[in-house]
C-alpha cells in the first residue's frame, strides 16, 4: 500500500528456543508456499573462525530499523574478519546448481552503495566469487519516515539487505556435500551480514512453443545480465522491438516468446499488451530488465501493462535505487481484465510486483524478492479498472518488501483531476498458501475492505515495522470489510514498532492505518497460529460480529489477546472469543485484556 534493539551474540539457549518455536510453526501441514528451492538460514549453519550470530532478543524500543529486525528469523551471521565462514550441508537429497544469497554489505560513505565479492566453497575447496552490492539497499528516512532515499543525511538507515543469485560454476553441489560462504582477503567489504540462502537445481530452459513469435525476430537483442545492481551501459534498447512483437502477436493471434538472455528496456517506457500470452524460457534464464537513466524526472508506469493476458516463466528486474521516482522506481506488472494469469515470474527491485484488478485473475507460483513497495496487491483500481472480483493469489513466495507483502485493497473512491471516482467494493478474493517473510515496511498481509474473502494457510514471518496480518480497511477512502474468513494462517515473530505503537502480530478492526473510520463486520478468525509476536499477539480495534475461535498463541513477547491497545482510539463493537489457547506469557503480562468499555467481548472455552 502507499502510506504515509537489542543486538548481541545469540546464546545456545536462545538458539534452542528459537528452533523449537520454528519447528512448532511447521507442525501444521499445508501452510505457506511450496517452492522448488530450499532455504538455509545463516544462523542455522556452522560458524567458523569467529563468525557470529546477531539476533533480535527483545522487542524494539525505537521506531527505526536494525539489520537483525529486517532479517528473516530476526537473526543473521556477521562475517567481519578474514577466514570467517558459515557452512551448511546439502541435505536436500538433490544436486544444487543455483544459489541465491540474501545479505548486507556496507553502504558507501556518501550513500549510493558499493560492490564486493564473497567466496563460495564446496567441500572446503574454493569454487567461485559471488557478486554482492549495496547499490539497491540502504535507504534513509526522517523521524516521521519521510524521505526514504539513498542520502545518509536524510536520517536513519533501513532496507539493509538485498539478494543476488548465480549458477554454480563447475559441477553441481552433490547431496551430502558441504558448502560455505567465506570472507577471504580478496573480499573487501568491512562486513558481510548473511541472512539466508536459497539453493536449487533449476530445470532445463523451456523451448519456444508453437504458434509464437520470438522477440528476437523483431529486433530485440539479448545482452549481458546486470551485475552489482547496474545494467550494461552499452546494451541495446529492445523496448520498441518487443512492443512491435507484442503488436504482431496480438494481430496474428500468436503468443510472445522471450528467449534466454537479458533484454533491456532503456528509458521510461513500458510494454502494453492485451489478450495474449507472454512467456519465457524460465525465471532463471529469460529476463526483462528496465534500465532507467538516473536521476529520473517523472513518475513511471509499470514495466508491463497487460489486460486479459497470461504471463509466465521469466524474470523481471530493474536498476531502481529506492521506491521514489527519482531513483527509477516503477511497477513490474500492472494487470486487469478477465481471466488473466501470472505464474512463475521472479520479480526484483521494482516499486510493486503485481498491481492487479479485474475479474477472475490468478497470481500463482511466483517469487517476489527485494521489492520497494507491495509484493502482490489485488485491488479494484489497477489500469483504470473499477472492479476486483474473484481474484486469487496462491503459492507465491514473497520476501523483503518495502510495503505490504500481499494485500487485498478495496478502494471506495479516489479524488482525481476530473473529480471523485467511485469503485465497486471487491468481492470473493482468495489468498492461500503464500509465504511472506521479512516485510521491512508495511504489513506482511493486509486485508482491506470488500466481502466474501478467504485468507487461509499463509505463512507470515518477521515483519519489521507493522502488523503481520491486518484485517480491516485502508484509509478514509477504503471500502468497508464484511463477511470474510481468516483461517489456518501461521504468523511468526511479527508485529512492529512503527510510529512507536507496538503493533500486534494479528490485528482485527479499523484504525490500523491511523484512521478510526469505517465498518469491519462479520469476520471469522479461526485456527490461526501466532508464535513469538514482538508485542501483543492479537489486537482488536473497532469491529462488530467478530468470531475469534480456536486460535493458538505461543510465547508472545507482550500480551496475548488485547482489545483497545493504547495507540488505537477506544474501540467499540462486539466479538465472540471462544476455544482459543494462549501460553508462554511472560511475568507481568496477560493472556487477555479488554481495555474498552464500549467493546462487548463474549468469552467461552478459552485456555489461558
Amino acid at each position: 500500500m502507499k502510506r504515509s534493539k537489542l543486538t548481541q551474540t545469540m546464546t545456545m539457549t536462545a538458539l534452542a528456543t528459537a528452533a523449537s518455536l520454528l519447528a512448532a510453526t511447521h507442525a501444521h501441514a499445508g501452510v505457506g508456499a511450496t517452492t522448488p528451492f530450499t532455504s538455509y538460514e545463516a544462523e542455522a549453519g556452522t560458524l567458523v573462525n569467529g563468525a557470529k550470530i546477531v539476533s533480535l532478543t527483545a522487542a524494539p524500543t525505537t521506531r527505526f530499523a536494525s539489520p537483525e529486525l529486517e532479517s528473516s528469523g530476526h537473526a543473521y551471521v556477521a562475517l567481519t574478519g578474514n577466514n570467517q565462514e558459515v557452512w551448511w550441508s546439502n541435505n536436500t537429497g538433490k544436486a544444487i546448481s543455483f544459489i541465491n544469497v540474501r545479505a548486507s554489505i556496507p553502504d558507501a560513505p556518501g550513500g549510493g552503495g558499493m560492490t564486493a565479492t564473497l567466496n563460495l566453497y564446496v567441500n572446503g575447496v574454493f569454487r567461485q566469487h559471488l557478486n554482492l552490492n549495496s547499490r539497491q539497499s540502504w535507504i534513509y528516512e526522517g523521524q516521521e519516515y519521510q524521505a526514504s532515499d539513498q542520502n545518509p543525511a536524510s536520517g536513519k538507515p533501513r532496507a539493509f539487505f538485498d539478494e543476488s543469485h548465480a549458477f554454480i560454476v563447475g559441477d553441481p553441489i552433490g547431496p551430502g556435500s558441504t558448502f560455505s560462504l567465506r570472507k577471504d582477503s580478496d573480499n573487501t567489504a568491512a562486513f558481510y551480514n548473511i541472512d539466508v540462502i536459497d539453493v536449487e537445481n533449476p530445470p532445463a530452459p523451456l523451448a519456444q512453443p508453437a504458434n509464437s513469435i520470438a522477440i528476437t525476430s523483431c529486433g530485440a537483442v539479448a545482452d549481458t545480465a546486470p551485475t552489482n545492481g547496474m545494467g550494461n551501459p552499452n546494451a541495446v534498447d529492445s523496448t520498441s522491438a518487443i512492443q512491435n512483437c507484442i503488436n504482431q502477436a496480438q494481430s496474428q493471434n500468436k503468443s510472445l516468446w522471450i528467449p534466454q538472455g537479458t533484454f533491456y528496456l532503456k528509458g521510461t517506457n513500458g510494454l502494453v499488451a492485451k489478450g495474449i500470452t507472454i512467456e519465457g524460457a524460465g525465471m532463471w534464464y529469460s529476463t526483462i530488465y528496465r534500465d532507467v537513466p538516473l536521476p529520473n524526472a517523472n513518475g513511471l508506469g509499470a514495466i508491463f501493462q497487460v489486460t486479459s493476458s497470461t504471463v509466465r516463466n521469466f524474470h523481471v528486474d530493474s536498476n531502481s535505487r529506492s521506491r521514489e521516482p527519482v531513483d527509477g522506481a516503477g511497477g513490474a506488472m500492472d494487470t486487469t481484465g478477465t481471466n488473466w494469469l501470472a505464474e512463475n515470474i521472479w520479480t526484483q527491485h521494482v516499486l510493486s510486483g503485481f498491481w492487479a484488478s479485474g475479474t477472475g485473475g490468478t497470481v500463482r507460483n511466483n517469487r517476489l524478492t527485494s521489492i520497494w513497495a507491495d509484493g502482490c496487491n489485488l485491488n479494484n483500481v489497477a489500469l483504470d479498472a473499477t472492479v476486483g472480483n474473484y481474484l486469487t493469489a496462491t503459492n507465491n513466495f514473497v520476501r523483503g518488501t518495502g510495503d505490504d507483502g500481499m494485500a487485498i485493497n478495496s478502494v471506495d473512491y479516489n479524488d482525481t483531476d476530473h473529480g471523485r471516482v467511485f469503485y465497486s467494493p471487491m468481492s470473493n478474493i482468495t489468498q492461500t498458501n503464500n509465504t511472506i517473510i521479512g516485510a521491512w515496511n508495511g504489513k506482511a498481509l493486509g486485508v482491506y475492505g470488500g466481502s466474501g474473502h478467504l485468507v487461509a494457510n499463509n505463512y507470515i514471518a518477521d515483519t519489521a515495522r507493522y502488523t503481520g496480518l491486518g484485517v480491516g480497511r485502508f484509509g478514509v477512502n477504503g471500502s468497508d470489510l464484511h463477511s470474510s474468513r481468516i483461517t489456518g494462517n501461521t504468523i511468526v515473530r511479527s508485529g512492529g514498532n512503527g510510529f512507536d505503537q507496538g503493533q500486534p502480530a494479528l490485528h482485527i478492526g479499523n484504525g490500523s492505518d491511523g484512521q478510526n473510520v469505517g465498518i469491519v463486520d462479520d469476520i471469522e478468525v479461526s485456527n490461526n497460529t501466532i508464535v513469538a509476536s514482538l508485542y501483543d499477539a492479537i489486537g482488536f480495534s473497532t469491529s462488530t460480529n467478530i468470531r475469534l475461535t480456536q486460535n493458538t498463541v505461543t510465547a508472545p513477547w507482550r500480551n496475548g489477546v488485547v482489545i483497545g491497545a493504547p495507540f488505537y482510539p477506544a474501540p467499540t463493537g462486539s466479538a465472540t472469543i471462544s476455544n482459543n489457547t494462549v501460553s508462554g506469557v511472560s511475568a507481568g503480562k496477560v493472556p487477555f485484556a479488554n481495555y474498552s468499555t464500549g467493546y462487548q467481548a463474549t468469552l467461552s472455552g478459552n485456555n489461558w
